[in-house]
């Protein structure tokens, strides 16, 4: 199966055809929900969207870490990654349309 990236041009031009607004107002709307879900992330360390799914921050520990073709082993440095668990209704409707 070939991977297939969804890019944010693509989101904007859909949101144009669907709803039949401009490209720009399409743009400016997406990016401000992008910077909605982002705040709520850092501030909040947590997002759920309603049968959609839940993102949250979780803060990885610094540690050792070694390159597979070197062996070199290095320090991974402390920092922080976003995880996303889908709902219940997101994996009901992948699995019965999938």
């Amino acid at each position: 199966m070939t991977r297939i990236n969804l890019t944010k041009k693509e989101i904007i031009n859909s949101i144009y055809m669907q709803i039949g607004f401009s490209k720009k107002i399409s743009e400016t709307l997406l990016e401000d929900i992008f910077q909605i879900i982002l705040k709520n992330i850092i501030e909040n360390k947590k997002v759920k969207i309603a049968k959609f799914g839940t993102f949250s921050l979780r803060n990885k520990k610094q540690r050792f870490g070694r390159n597979p073709k070197t062996k070199e082993i290095k320090i991974i440095s402390q920092r922080n990654v976003i995880l996303f668990k889908p709902s219940k209704e997101f994996k009901e409707y992948i699995n019965k349309n999938g």
